[in-house]
């Protein structure tokens, strides 16, 4: 789970966003949910983003002011 996490991230960095979306919405644990979250952020559909922020154990839509750090802050905790 945790490479295809990761896969999605990197495919978000890319401007791939529908391909980031098909590997994040196949997991539903906190991390998954944050990407999720992440990801609808970009796209900028704020209620759906904070319905995946919500199912998410420490995180909120306003947290991160920039996307990529934001995905940045996720890789790291993929990769650790």
């Amino acid at each position: 789970m945790r490479d295809k996490l990761l896969k999605a991230v990197h495919l978000a960095m890319a401007d791939e966003w529908h391909g980031a979306h098909e590997l994040a919405q196949q997991y539903q644990d906190p991390l998954a949910c944050w990407l999720h979250a992440v990801l609808h952020k970009m796209e900028g559909d704020k209620w759906n983003s904070e319905y995946w922020y919500a199912k998410t154990t420490d995180h909120r839509y306003e947290q991160y002011a920039d996307a990529a750090e934001e995905l940045r802050a996720i890789a790291s905790r993929l990769a650790g």
